[in-house]
């Protein structure tokens, strides 16, 4: 039997290191391969594989919402507001954090990404493609919406095109991310953070919706910072 094993695991000894030489020669690290360093601190809350944790948001008009067939939420196009929010068991940080999705516009010419999250005691909105297809900003600041306040700003999105959406949440600063490229960058100290009044206030306290437009969300992760991350 120990013969066996011994045999057995050469191979496998083998093969170990010529990955680590190549990664080696690369500059790579084994840590940087994925497979082989897995989030363990992410909180999954939407992976595909069904709703379980969220509930459609009761907005009057709202379009249909469903799985399609890739395993994407999808958010129909209603007359206005059209989410989910989030009613899972798991408690949410409500201070620092990173949210992490991907999202697409499908069809409509405004946000196909509002994602609503906790800041301490109060929430805010993370606005992607509002007020004619375009803005993105945060809603809201000292009691301004996205299109009135200093983090907002015109982004040309592409439709059906996937964006990587990374939104870090801390006592000291709200920072977005778009495909790496850092967009937002608030400071805030002395300012107000809350939410839009309106039916918005319906996504509290994490939710997703768009505006009279489809949008289409995949792999969304919450993960809590460490102490030398925030």
């Amino acid at each position: 039997m120990r013969e066996t094993t011994i045999s057995f695991m050469k191979p496998i000894s083998i093969a170990f290191c010529l990955v680590a030489s190549m990664l080696a020669f690369s500059g790579c690290t084994l840590s940087s391969l994925p497979f082989l360093s897995p989030k363990e601190t992410d909180l999954v809350l939407f992976d595909g594989s069904g709703m379980e944790g969220w509930e459609k948001t009761d907005f009057a008009g709202k379009g249909e919402i469903r799985i399609d067939e890739n395993g994407s939420l999808v958010l129909e196009m209603g007359a206005e507001l059209s989410g989910v929010r989030w009613k899972g068991k798991t408690e949410l940080p409500k201070i620092d954090y990173e949210v992490t999705l991907q999202a697409k516009r499908t069809m409509g010419s405004d946000f196909f990404c509002g994602l609503t999250f906790p800041f301490k005691d109060s929430h805010a909105t993370l606005i992607l493609g509002g007020w004619g297809g375009s803005l993105i900003g945060i809603s809201s600041l000292d009691d301004f919406d996205a299109s009135e306040n200093d983090t907002g700003d015109a982004y040309v999105f592409e439709d059906n095109k996937w964006y990587d959406v990374r939104l870090r949440v801390t006592e000291a600063k709200l920072q977005v991310w778009l495909d790496d490229k850092m967009v937002i960058d608030c400071d805030l100290e002395g300012r107000k953070v809350s939410m839009r009044f309106g039916e918005i206030e319906m996504s509290v306290p994490f939710g997703i919706c768009t505006y009279a437009t489809t949008g289409v969300i995949r792999d969304v992760r919450i993960k809590p910072l460490s102490g030398s991350e925030g």
